[in-house]
C-alpha cells in the first residue's frame, strides 16, 4: 500500500498526522422537531452539504405517532446518523467524514435546525495512520 491509495485520508496541517476521518459523537438535549422524519432528513442532508460532503443515499424511519426517528445519510465521505427520543428532547448524532469534508460545519447547521438547550460533542480521529504499521503493510 502506498500513500497514493489513501487519497481520502485526512492530514492534520499542524502535526502531519494521517488518519481516516473525523467521527463526531454529538448529543442534543432539549432539542426541537425530533419526531419529524422529513424535517430531520432535510436537516441532515443540508448539514452534509454545509460540510462539503457528497450525499449518496438517505433513509429515515419514524417509529410512529409521538415516537422518535432513526436514520442515516450515506456519504461518499462516510455517513451521518441520528436517533431521536422526542419524549425527552434527546438526539444522538454521529457525523463521520473523511477527505476534505468538515464535520464541524455539519454539527453547527444541525445545532441551528434543532435548537438544543445543551450540546455535548466529542471528536474521535478514526484510522490514525501509524508509521510503524505502514512499514508492516508495505513489507
Amino acid at each position: 500500500m502506498n500513500d497514493d491509495s489513501l487519497d481520502h485520508f485526512k492530514t492534520d496541517r499542524t502535526t502531519g498526522e494521517r488518519y481516516a476521518g473525523d467521527h463526531m459523537l454529538v448529543e442534543f438535549w432539549g432539542a426541537e422537531r425530533l419526531m419529524e422524519p422529513e424535517y430531520i432528513c432535510a436537516a441532515m442532508e443540508d448539514g452534509a452539504r454545509a460540510a462539503g460532503a457528497t450525499i449518496l443515499h438517505s433513509h429515515y424511519h419514524h417509529f410512529g405517532d409521538g415516537m422518535g426517528v432513526s436514520g442515516v445519510t450515506v456519504l461518499a465521505e462516510s455517513h451521518i446518523t441520528i436517533h431521536t427520543w422526542p419524549e425527552v428532547g434527546y438526539a444522538a448524532i454521529d457525523v463521520f467524514m473523511c477527505g476534505e469534508a468538515v464535520p464541524q460545519k455539519c454539527v453547527d447547521l444541525l445545532r441551528e435546525r434543532f435548537n438544543p438547550r445543551e450540546v455535548a460533542a466529542e471528536n474521535h480521529r478514526r484510522g490514525t495512520w501509524v508509521p510503524a504499521l505502514r512499514a508492516q503493510r508495505v513489507a
